[in-house]
């Protein structure tokens, strides 16, 4: 079954920690993690509600594959509603925190209410208690998770918290885990952070011997690892390159953003891409990347551990980060770097450790610098605003300052912290956010790649790549390869990668497995592991319920299909040069075919009909 059928529900009004069985009916329709935490998110929160007052719950949550010996096995999500956009949000991290929350006996964790005072939980085995953390409060996410450590002496404890972007109220704060993991987008470590809950620190010794058929899954398994490794991306791209190895790619067919998605094509790209990060140092003949690393379970291993060049200007007094630790990645490396158009890459890798050490998510955090930037350069806000600083497109030392300013709460920050939506509401140049219902855009320009545009325009979180990652068929060609400029079968292939996505997420596995898995190797893993039919149509049958479920949250918060639409930027301002010079994203001859490709109706609604076939 995997499941370990049990919920520990925490009450951080009242101090309580309360064990209660899995509701295992809805288990079998949304199978976990994602799709199950969202489920329970919709049946006790109020869609309306204030995404930071105490009215709104988070989950933690894992899936019935976390914790066991499937590769990748060890993703737990975070699921709340938004304080970016207001509609559902779900954030997926990796590294170990997941794994040891099922390895303790615990599904989910349903935190409700707000503490008067700091606190955090400690979950040892079936033991959980509130804790004060009044001492760790104005400490960062890396100060937290070693305080925790040298407290409980436990080596193996594992800790996921929030830094001081999220006390600060941050609207996009993340929940760190494993010091740079991450539950990234969204918000949600600022609802964590609302709710005075400065950490969870989980201890587990079961393990998990409760799989279905264990003969079964453990051949599934070891027939899913042998596809990975034989996969060119799986077995050998993203463990020797990462996921940077498409910086210079996405950069090459005319698809990467630069400038606040002003320009596409980023002249600096080969500064900050995965063959740089891999090229020795002149200073000390070191590379920028130290090593790769993996995740619980994971055998793959893209993660990347880095160090900045200790006599660049960002660290050369700062020896605390002169040491290894998370590195750039692709959608960082992006919208820190080529977003901005800085092509500095210890700056940025700088820039990226300060994100980690107090947990803000990356992707936002360098849209918005960049909206600032242009905002900066076309005159509508100026020194005044900014402290003092010159917040220059392309100026390394400008988003040093900016950024060293964020993370302590100083000066600009809390204009930076609303998000870019807000932001140029704020100084009523709107027309400069680039996002989908109020969240930033990742590395991949729709007006070049016109699926992945109907794909953000369609997130159920907001623009978002790792909602249906259309990338893999228009550009890697995987599983079969569309043309990046056409809009036939658009609908269907995002309708496809949604639903899988959103089955992958639930049964606690990482999204990149599917560069070499079909679901024709992921229900078996999950049919084994799990009760009941969980055959190749009913997994998709499972997907197609949690997006279509997603979809009815936002609409009782008051998202209609008017939200189901890009800037008018990436609509009418043509791609000036390259590849795909001349192009625009025709999401208008898409979202009609995408709304019949789904089920609903005209206008975006869904159905009597539809719901009574998914169930809902």
């Amino acid at each position: 079954m995997s499941w370990t059928r049990k919920i520990l529900r925490v009450d951080l009004s009242k101090g309580s920690c309360t064990s209660e069985p899995l509701n295992m009916e809805w288990a079998k329709l949304y199978l976990g993690q994602r799709g199950l935490a969202s489920k329970y998110l919709s049946e006790e929160v109020d869609p309306k509600c204030d995404a930071l007052g105490p009215d709104n719950k988070m989950i933690m949550a894992t899936g019935p594959l976390t914790g066991t010996m499937a590769s990748t096995g060890g993703r737990y999500s975070v699921i709340c509603k938004s304080p970016l956009t207001g509609a559902i949000a779900c954030s997926n991290s990796g590294g170990f925190f997941g794994a040891e929350l099922k390895f303790a006996g615990w599904d989910m964790i349903i935190f409700e209410g707000k503490s008067d005072k700091p606190v955090y939980l400690l979950i040892q085995d079936d033991k959980a208690e509130l804790r004060s953390a009044e001492g760790m409060w104005g400490k960062s996410a890396w100060e937290t998770d070693d305080i925790l450590h040298q407290t409980h002496q436990d080596p193996q404890m594992r800790v996921a918290c929030v830094g001081r972007t999220a006390e600060h109220g941050c609207l996009y704060a993340a929940v760190m885990n494993d010091k740079h993991r991450a539950a990234g987008r969204s918000g949600v470590g600022t609802v964590m952070a609302s709710k005075n809950l400065k950490a969870v620190a989980v201890r587990g010794t079961g393990g998990i011997g409760n799989v279905n058929d264990a003969k079964a899954f453990m051949a599934a398994t070891n027939d899913g690892k042998a596809v990975l490794a034989e996969n060119a991306v799986t077995g050998q791209g993203l463990p020797a390159y990462g996921t940077q190895v498409l910086m210079n790619v996405i950069n090459g067919i005319g698809g990467l953003p630069a400038r606040n998605m002003r320009d596409v094509g980023f002249e600096g790209a080969e500064h900050i891409s995965a063959e740089a990060m891999a090229e020795p140092r002149k200073s000390d003949g070191k590379p920028n990347l130290t090593t790769n690393g993996a995740c619980f379970g994971c055998t793959i291993a893209c993660g990347r551990i880095s160090t900045v060049d200790p006599t660049h200007f960002s660290v050369k007094d700062k020896p605390q980060y002169q040491g290894a630790s998370g590195g750039l990645e692709y959608e960082a490396a992006w919208a820190l770097g080529a977003d901005t158009g800085v092509d500095d890459l210890d700056a940025l890798t700088y820039i990226n450790f300060l994100c980690n050490e107090d947990g803000m998510d990356p992707i936002t955090y360098g849209a918005t610098v960049a909206a600032a930037m242009e905002m900066f350069e076309d005159g509508t806000i100026g020194t005044a605003e900014t402290g003092g600083i010159e917040l220059r497109f392309g100026s390394a030392e400008a988003f040093v300052a900016i950024t060293e300013q964020f993370v302590t709460g100083e000066g600009f920050a809390k204009d930076l912290g609303l998000g870019s939506k807000q932001l140029c509401e704020k100084y009523k140049r709107p027309e400069l956010s680039m996002t989908v219902k109020g969240q930033e855009f990742p590395a991949y320009d729709p007006r070049g790649i016109q699926g992945i545009g109907l794909a953000y325009a369609t997130s159920n979180r907001g623009a978002c790549h790792l909602r249906g990652y259309t990338i893999a068929s228009e550009v890697l060609g995987i599983p079969v390869k569309t043309e990046m400029n056409d809009t036939d079968g658009k609908a269907e292939l995002v309708k496809a990668f949604q639903d899988a996505t959103a089955l992958v997420d639930s049964a606690g596995l990482c999204v990149f497995t599917t560069f070499a898995w079909g679901m024709d190797n992921i229900a078996p893993q999950v049919d084994a592991a799990c009760e009941g039919d969980w055959s190749v149509e009913n997994c998709l049958e499972t997907g197609e319920r949690i997006w279509n479920m997603e979809r009815l949250f936002n609409e009782a918060a008051g998202f209609t299909a008017d939200d189901d639409k890009l800037p008018k930027r990436l609509l009418e301002e043509v791609i000036k040069h390259g590849p795909t010079e001349g192009q625009v994203n025709r999401l208008g001859e898409m979202l009609p075919q995408y709304y019949e490709a789904r089920g609903w109706t005209a206008d975006g609604k869904i159905p009597d009909e539809t719901r009574q076939r998914l169930a809902l």
